[in-house]
């Protein structure tokens, strides 16, 4: 008889049959499809689960990684040894602990534009194009000079203003700079003065008379964007981040996830190039990759909680505040602490060539963290 019908039992009770493909059951999932017989249309309290369960799996094993991910190496060995029912996968952690961490760092973000209390929105914004087009429009050095420090000193009080915890975050203001700064090198340049720390261009020849620098050989001079439309984009970034700071950093908060999702598979790719030898596939290195990833991003979850602590305890328990300072700075320590012990049990070689590799490794990686960063600010100072 087929499985595919209701077969019956051994005391002559009929089987219970998928409702997908009609299999005879055997227990709580079909052996054929894999579909679990209990269904969420039938049961309220069972498709609230379901919910949750295809985001968590909210069972044993999500607190059960929890719980081991903390000891470098154990779920990942256990994982690659083939005991996988245990632990959730790596990649649904990792997807898992990045959003809710990023989730979780937006808090950090002041509520509102970000800026000073009742202050004006600034004039440093749209406006940095009509700052180069008055330098180029100069027929004195000192002209230029006049201009250029006048916006220079409006773009340091901007920057003031800008919460100092998150790096790269006046990175508008210093294309803004710099965009006059060598503007008003290459004229004073032009008209055969000195353009101070730069080099001086080569003086007219007797005779000539100087000629006013375009506005293209000024961005070429300076490496900036020069064209009308560029500079306007440059200049509503450079306002919107004078008025609304908090934006900014909040934009950069939700594309971390994306340089994270860029970095995990370089970093397996780093950790194949690390241990050629050691007849292990790539994909067995990501699956490294994706728990030392996950165990950061659980750190920096915890980090985040006692960021949030220390601005509510603040006003209420200020001596509990250089307690939360050390949690902090432990925190942090512990994760370059994690990856090398994790690496030396995951590969099991001597403590010198795990140094040595982990040094290698971890300065790479370094560079690429650097540069996805940078990437990704400058993504998001584009669509700003």
């Amino acid at each position: 008889m087929s499985e595919s019908t209701h077969a019956p039992a051994g005391n002559g009770a009929p089987l219970r049959a998928c409702e997908n493909c009609g299999t005879a059951l055997r227990g709580g999932y079909c052996h054929v499809c894999g579909q679990p017989e209990a269904s969420p249309v039938r049961h309220v309290g069972h498709a609230v689960e379901e919910v949750f369960e295809s985001f968590w799996h909210l069972d044993g094993r999500i607190f059960r990684t929890l719980r081991w991910i903390w000891v470098p190496g154990r779920i990942a060995n256990e994982y690659l040894a083939g005991h996988r029912v245990r632990y959730v996968a790596p990649m649904r952690l990792f997807v898992i602990l990045t959003a809710l961490t990023f989730f979780v760092a937006q808090f950090l973000v002041p509520a509102g534009g970000g800026g000073p209390a009742g202050a004006e929105p600034s004039r440093f914004g749209v406006e940095v194009g009509a700052a180069v087009q008055l330098i180029e429009a100069a027929e004195t050095v000192e002209e230029v000079e006049a201009v250029r420090e006048e916006w220079l000193t409006g773009l340091a009080e901007v920057q003031a203003q800008l919460p100092p915890f998150m790096p790269g975050l006046d990175a508008p203001l210093v294309s803004a700079r710099n965009a006059i700064q060598r503007a008003a090198d290459a004229r004073i340049a032009a008209l055969g003065g000195s353009p101070g720390h730069r080099p001086v261009e080569p003086a007219p020849a007797e005779g000539d008379a100087p000629q006013a620098a375009s506005g293209d050989a000024a961005a070429k001079a300076a490496g900036e964007p020069g064209h009308p439309e560029e500079m306007e984009r440059l200049g509503r970034s450079v306002e919107r981040l004078a008025n609304d700071p908090g934006g900014y950093l909040r934009d950069l908060l939700g594309a971390a996830p994306m340089a994270m999702f860029i970095t995990v598979p370089l970093f397996a790719v780093m950790l194949k190039l690390a241990y050629l030898f050691c007849n292990r596939l790539y994909l067995e290195h990501l699956v490294v990759a994706l728990y030392s990833h996950a165990w950061m991003m659980l750190v920096l979850l915890v980090y985040f909680i006692l960021v949030l602590a220390g601005a509510w305890l603040a006003p209420h328990a200020p001596w509990a505040l250089t307690p939360l300072a050390w949690l902090r700075g432990l925190a942090l320590a512990a994760i370059p602490l994690y990856l090398l012990w994790m690496q030396k049990r995951v590969y099991a070689q001597s403590w010198p060539m795990t140094l040595w590799k982990f040094a290698l490794v971890g300065l790479a990686y370094l560079i690429l963290l650097v540069t996805t960063a940078a990437l990704v600010a400058v993504y998001v100072i584009l669509t700003f």
